[in-house]
């Protein structure tokens, strides 16, 4: 949507100024306003029991979400006794899960990219991140490719060749590794707490609001990081959050196989949808450096606990679901839900190419066969320096602010309908991702509102529609 680049003139006084109306200030608000607050201690106290009610609702009562419902308001069963049924915490669990973490450490840290050497079209190694409100620029080593190949290769070789493990194994232990992923989620974002006051990585770009909830919660520190390349943003979104999904399912897909002698096609389904958009999360990881996540979310226990926990066992619920309810699909269905995920891809990676495309190039490129169109805008970061960017409003982005996410959205929309229409709790995910990608609208249009000032009403008054055109 936006290329940017510096331009900075310093006045008589030594202070930075421009010709003209002042543009907006960058970056988080300072203040947290009352319903931000009640939202932000209400996922902290429900959203932990939500992951455990799915997850205990396919252990237990074969997917269904009301049936436990139905059974605590008929006093048929009690709270502590769906407690007691569940699976507790073990310690070989937690020696999965730490190989697991520290097999990832060492991959983020230890090997460097090589694909982008032998792939011209590939961008690994070494890269630029996008500016911080501080003004800083973070490099990131970009390897997240590279491995998911090598962790999805070990799998394969390990189910058909060396049988180190079970292919089944994260499905066999999957409760107690939920409350072991729970530790890390929650001692990783505490102490993102604790360093963003005793020893930040840079202390100019470190927010705090004065409500110790929402700094736990929403973050404290921009980009904190251990020694120069470990980025707590980057590995925790990407390596135990985004390569597990997929390594996720095909655990599903064996014990699917293991079950009932066979593999339905809507997990092959499933796992095909899924693991395009995951390649695609990582083919294109350069690209997720100039996202909201990573230039503007700060890291607290939204991002630290919501990659350990709540990304790999809730967005894997199709597959979970499938291992109880093994759906075989019409030729028709399943040809749908393909081409509604293959259509939904398409218009997700052709936006998010025309606005990549468009800030490589300075907004010099045709989009559909037309010079690109843009709006001229400016906005000071912390620092005081004057930076300049263009929103582009040509192709897809000129049909509505964010037409990437109505991709997703049927992205996501394919994903459930693989599932049939047998139970509800296959489709929470697209219920979630609407309330998400909904909500980032609505936020990050309020950044881009106060960074841009006026001209971001010029942005919108070209562009009036955030996700489908003529309806919202």
């Amino acid at each position: 949507m936006e290329a940017t680049r510096r331009r900075t003139q310093h006045s008589a006084r030594g202070k930075t100024s421009e010709q003209g109306d002042q543009p907006a200030q960058w970056g988080r608000a300072w203040e947290v306003e009352w319903f931000s607050l009640i939202s932000v201690i209400s996922l902290l106290c429900f959203a932990p029991f939500i992951v455990f009610y799915f997850v205990m609702a396919c252990h237990q009562y074969q997917c269904s979400i009301t049936q436990p419902l139905f059974e605590l308001s008929r006093g048929e069963t009690t709270l502590l006794s769906i407690w007691a049924r569940a699976p507790s915490f073990s310690w070989t669990a937690a020696k999965i899960y730490a190989i697991w973490v520290a097999f990832q450490v060492f991959l983020y840290m230890c090997v460097p990219d090589v694909i982008h050497k032998f792939i011209p079209a590939y961008v690994g190694g070494v890269q630029d991140g996008a500016r911080t409100p501080a003004g800083l620029i973070n490099k990131y080593e970009i390897n997240g490719l590279q491995c998911w190949l090598i962790t999805h290769a070990l799998w394969f070789a390990n189910a058909y060749y060396f049988y180190w493990f079970p292919p089944t194994i994260i499905f066999d232990y999957w409760i107690p590794l939920m409350w072991c992923a729970n530790i890390l989620g929650y001692s990783v974002s505490t102490f993102a707490f604790i360093k963003a006051y005793w020893f930040p990585t840079n202390s100019e770009d470190c927010k705090f609001t004065g409500n110790i909830f929402y700094n736990y919660m929403m973050g404290i520190e921009f980009n904190p990081r251990i020694g120069k390349w470990f980025d707590f943003k980057l590995f925790f979104n990407g390596r135990p959050g985004i390569v597990a999904w997929t390594l996720i399912n095909l655990f599903y897909m064996a014990k699917q196989q293991e079950l009932y002698g066979h593999i339905t096609n809507s997990m092959i389904l499933v796992n095909v949808l899924q693991a395009i958009y995951v390649l695609d999360f990582f083919w294109n990881e350069t690209w997720y450096l100039k996202t909201i996540d990573i230039c503007h979310d700060h890291f607290g226990w939204y991002l630290g606990w919501g990659d350990c926990v709540w990304l790999p066992y809730l967005y894997t619920l199709q597959g979970l679901y499938l291992v109880y309810h093994p759906v075989q699909l019409s030729n028709a269905h399943a040809l749908a839900v393909l081409l509604l995920g293959l259509v939904g891809y398409y218009i997700f990676r052709s936006a998010n190419y025309q606005r990549d495309l468009f800030r490589r190039t300075d907004g010099s490129c045709s989009i559909w066969g037309r010079k690109a169109t843009y709006i001229d805008c400016s906005y000071r970061s912390a620092d005081g320096g004057i930076h300049h960017s263009k929103l582009l409003t040509s192709g897809f982005w000129g049909v509505s602010r964010h037409f990437n996410y109505t991709g997703d959205l049927m992205i996501s929309l394919a994903y459930c309908a693989a599932c049939g229409f047998g139970h509800i709790l296959p489709y929470f995910y697209i219920v979630y991702m609407t309330i998400l990608l909904v909500h980032r609208c609505i936020r990050d249009e309020h950044r881009c509102s106060n960074k841009y000032g006026k001209d971001w009403k010029r942005y919108t008054d070209a562009v009036p529609y955030r996700l489908i055109p003529g309806v919202f």
